[in-house]
């Protein structure tokens, strides 16, 4: 490919038609599949692009698809267009060995009758055309690439895809970048690109600035959703994934964290030096973008909103009942504080902080990734500007939840950690969020009670670490 290269393609008729049995069985299967428990029932093309033509060695799609399944979890309630779902197809005649785990299945009939199709994430020709295209910056189709003309993508760099993804796949270039590519896809500005984008030009070091970014312009008619008016993000272009420098060496905050716990070894320094790391990218994030006054209204619909998820976990865990009253005076103490004319100062934010959100470099520096916020939440209230101490409040919770998973469970651990993150970030922002303690109560139960609801679903056997967090809040007018 040249510089700048401008690509026009067509897809062959009847491409999902054949597709559409495969993946009503794979797609179920995928861990970033957000649909778990409802029958996926058909499929909606929003958009296709041939990035290689089929031939006996590799064909290559880039697809769009939305997900049609039923509201409630029933095999018999009519499909309804649900999620859009960024998929890239593989084709050959028959897979080698190495790709055996990427399998999708074998066509059928249509256009790819008799061939056989795979997540091509996992091959290192479709993962090198990615890379090549965003060097190039490239055209192709609906598909655009584009980078920061000031970072040099050499090319040749060696792919391998990222095995510990959840909701999104990621590729690592030669350890020197790593491309997320988002699953499921919203049009507008997403928030994984445009607030690293943002901390790049306050020139912050915690967060790697993005070297390149790939979306997709997707006519509002081709998306029945958008078409029906269902979004307010028609005629925008979908994020389809971003390229960051690769932190080689680095550790996951996670994985480091549960590792000193094993040893028994103190995670004092890190967590303040954690909580230095995320009031410096606040610090950053509101010299960036703008700032809003939270007053009584705006507090309100914030509490009536905690107030309703409270509600409505309380109905899905009946483990939750004993604790309503108490949780809900977290919320009401919050509206009260509002309502005698206490303001609170909203910004952007990080939206889903937790430890596995965090890198520390072999030089000790801690780096936060993935701003793409709760993904399960709209786009638009990812993007509203919130209190700072929503993301203190998740990095609370991630410290107990490592305390939690130890054997036996180290809840003074868990302490000394969030008194040393409070700490670091009081030190870089001069606000301690222990100041504020209803502010902070109210984010870290309407927290507790989301984790509650997820572990009831998928991790029953973790339901045990929200609920002792449910405990102490519902009866705790403070956090220290």
């Amino acid at each position: 490919m040249s510089e700048a290269v401008t690509r026009t393609v067509t897809t062959p008729p009847g491409l999902l038609a054949s597709l559409d049995p495969l993946l009503r069985e794979w797609l179920p299967r995928q861990r970033w599949f957000a649909g778990k428990g409802r029958p996926v029932t058909g499929f909606t093309l929003v958009e296709a692009t041939e990035l290689l033509p089929p031939s006996a060695k590799l064909g290559l799609y880039h697809l769009l698809v939305r997900a049609h399944q039923p509201l409630v979890p029933s095999h018999g309630a009519p499909g309804h267009p649900g999620d859009c779902y960024q998929l890239l197809i593989g084709v050959r005649e028959a897979l080698p060995p190495r790709l055996a785990p990427a399998l999708i299945g074998h066509v059928p009939s249509g256009p790819l009758a008799g061939l056989t199709v795979y997540d091509a994430l996992h091959d290192t020709r479709p993962a090198e055309l990615l890379l090549e295209a965003l060097r190039t910056r490239a055209r192709i189709g609906a598909l655009s690439f584009d980078r920061d003309p000031d970072q040099d993508i050499r090319s040749g760099l060696v792919p391998r895809v990222v095995t510990a993804e959840q909701s999104n796949s990621s590729i690592v270039y030669g350890d020197t970048f790593i491309l997320k590519l988002l699953r499921r896809i919203v049009p507008g500005v997403n928030p994984d690109l445009e607030l690293p984008l943002a901390l790049a030009r306050e020139d912050c070091p915690r967060v790697p600035a993005p070297t390149a970014w790939m979306v997709a312009d997707v006519p509002t008619a081709a998306d029945p959703v958008l078409s029906a008016g269902a979004a307010d993000h028609a005629g925008q272009p979908y994020v389809l994934g971003v390229l960051q420098p690769f932190v080689q060496g680095a550790s996951d905050g996670w994985e480091l964290a549960l590792r000193e716990l094993a040893k028994g070894e103190d995670f004092g320094a890190e967590a303040r030096a954690l909580g230095r790391a995320t009031a410096e990218v606040h610090t950053a994030l509101a010299r960036a973008l703008p700032t809003v006054t939270l007053g009584h209204a705006q507090l309100r619909l914030m509490v009536d909103g905690m107030t309703e998820r409270l509600e409505a976990a309380v109905h899905a865990v009946p483990a939750l009942r004993p604790y309503a009253s108490g949780l809900r005076s977290a919320f009401t103490a919050l509206a009260d504080l509002a309502a005698e004319g206490r303001t609170w100062t909203a910004q952007r934010v990080h939206g889903d902080l937790h430890l596995g959100q965090c890198l520390r470099s072999p030089a000790g520096e801690w780096k936060l990734i993935d701003f793409e916020g709760e993904p399960a939440r709209p786009l638009a209230e990812r993007r509203m500007p919130q209190p700072a101490v929503r993301d203190v409040a998740g990095m609370l919770r991630s410290f107990d939840y490592a305390a939690r998973s130890a054997d036996p469970p180290q809840p003074d651990w868990a302490e000394t950690c969030r008194s040393a993150y409070c700490s670091g970030y009081a030190e870089a922002s001069g606000r301690d969020p222990r100041t504020d303690p209803v502010l902070l109560r109210a984010y870290e139960t309407d927290k507790a009670i989301y984790e509650v609801v997820y572990e009831a679903r998928h991790r029953p056997d973790w339901l045990p670490v929200p609920l002792a967090a449910i405990d102490r809040l519902a009866s705790s007018g403070h956090l220290t």
